[in-house]
């Protein structure tokens, strides 16, 4: 019995390692970037070049795009840039070719994915945002940039009153710089003016009549 369990065992291991070896040998047809999920939405993760072998190790059934493996890094691409070998020829890879080229049909986690292949690069820090869909995460991404512009907006607005508040400062100081330099201007004249008019005053030369003439005086007589 317990050679029957092990003999069982074992055909189940060999059952199932083709499933988890499977992948197709395919070429790249032009230079096509490989990105980090399953749209030209994601991140472009590489360039591969036009012609350059690769290692599709899936594809999605429900759109044409193929998980790929190239010089060691992983990302997607789009079937119609991709061609496998298939009876002697040369086809796109699509759904058609999947079951014949031994092409698991598979599917896409950013969590898991991202967390295996992607852990050093800049856009992992925004996972939580990317696991509910590119969409998703550019339209989070454009509201964050409708409020910075709003922001700035403000900013700015706070700003240009903040500048006419100075002016406006700035015209009442010097309105009133004006005033008191006008003023000080005016009291410098009256005190000038008075002091001319007392320096003609004592310069004046006293006139006869300005004295009473005594009897027997002789400048009376003149």
């Amino acid at each position: 019995m317990k050679n029957l369990f092990v003999k069982i065992a074992a055909v189940g291991l060999l059952m199932l390692a083709p499933a988890v070896a499977q992948a197709a040998e395919g070429y790249s047809t032009t230079n096509v970037n490989m990105r980090a999920g399953p749209s030209t939405r994601y991140p472009a993760v590489a360039v591969i070049p036009a012609g350059s072998s690769v290692e599709i190790r899936g594809c999605l059934s429900d759109v044409n795009w193929c998980d790929v493996e190239f010089y060691g890094g992983r990302g997607w691409v789009f079937g119609q840039y991709v061609q496998a070998s298939y009876q002697q020829r040369r086809v796109y890879v699509g759904p058609q070719y999947y079951r014949p080229l031994g092409i698991p049909m598979i599917r896409f986690s950013v969590d898991n994915y991202w967390d295996r292949y992607y852990r050093n690069r800049d856009f992992y820090r925004d996972r939580d945002r990317w696991s509910r869909g590119p969409d998703y995460y550019y339209r989070d991404r454009d509201n964050r940039d409708r409020d910075r512009d709003r922001d700035n907006r403000d900013r700015d607005r706070n700003w240009r009153e903040r500048d006419g508040d100075r002016d406006g400062r700035d015209r009442d100081r010097d309105w009133r710089d004006d005033n008191q330099r006008d003023d000080r201007q005016r009291g410098d004249r009256q005190r000038g003016e008075r002091q001319r008019d007392d320096r003609r005053g004592d310069d004046r030369r006293p006139d006869r009549r300005d004295f009473d003439c005594r009897p027997g005086d002789p400048s009376c007589d003149e």
